[in-house]
């Protein structure tokens, strides 16, 4: 069982370190004044007057005769083009949640499970090899101030030897997770996907799962920011550890 309050004061030093339709309008006529609408045929009242019938403007069976048409409410397409789409970025959807792994590339398949392995064996030095050290060193979770990656995971731990942030470790990668910026340099697959999914869509089962990371004060705290601020991880799609950080 972790220990809860020490995470809780692990997490808040990390957040201080690590804490951002248009109306289609249809065009209508101007209102026809009075004296636009032309008198209805004399004959009607009086079959005396032949002039009129001259004068009448006749529509084949329109039964409005006399009466300019208006322009039409309904267009065919192509009369006038529909305005530009006004959909902001803003109402981008989340991107899916992925459950199975054989979405994800044979290199990110692969980590993962070293990662869980050495994770499982509770000795926070078995992390080394897959930190890559080297200039394309794992990033590390602010916060921390050793440039050795196994003394900054031991820095972000409850106790002394990392054995608490292993089983997060754990725990995070149990979780569904999400595939980023497909296609560019940038792209990874993230885990959990509570760090790219509004906390208030999340479903009673997601909820669940986002209780076995955090606390429910956590929670409480994280609806208030808006969003998941805990521990994530990338993997790029050649199976780099990327990184693990925390914060917005």
């Amino acid at each position: 069982m972790l220990s809860r309050s020490k995470l809780s004061r692990r997490d808040r030093l990390l957040r201080a370190v690590s804490v951002g339709l248009a109306v289609a309008v249809i065009g209508a006529s101007p209102a026809l004044a009075l004296s636009d609408i032309r008198q209805l045929p004399a004959s009607s009242q009086d079959p005396a007057a032949p002039e009129d019938k001259e004068k009448l403007d006749t529509r084949p069976d329109t039964g409005l005769t006399g009466i300019p048409d208006p322009d039409p409410l309904i267009r065919k397409p192509g009369d006038n083009p529909p305005p530009a789409s006004t959909t902001s970025d803003s109402d981008e959807q989340p991107p899916e949640v992925i459950y199975d792994l054989s979405k994800a590339p044979e290199p990110v398949r692969r980590m993962r499970e070293l990662l869980i392995e050495a994770a499982a064996s509770g000795d926070v030095e078995r992390m080394r090899p897959l930190l890559n050290p080297g200039p394309d060193q794992t990033q590390i979770a602010l916060g921390t101030s050793d440039a050795d990656p196994v003394a900054a995971l031991k820095q972000l731990s409850g106790d002394e030897d990392g054995v608490e942030v292993l089983a997060i470790l754990i725990d995070i990668l149990s979780t569904g997770f999400v595939h980023l910026d497909a296609g560019t340099p940038d792209e990874v697959y993230v885990w959990p996907y509570f760090a790219e999914r509004p906390l208030a869509l999340l479903t009673p089962p997601e909820k669940v799962e986002l209780l076995r990371i955090v606390t429910a004060g956590d929670v409480a705290e994280m609806q208030d920011l808006g969003n998941y601020n805990f521990f994530r991880l990338g993997i790029t799609p050649d199976g780099r550890w990327k990184f693990f950080t925390s914060g917005d």
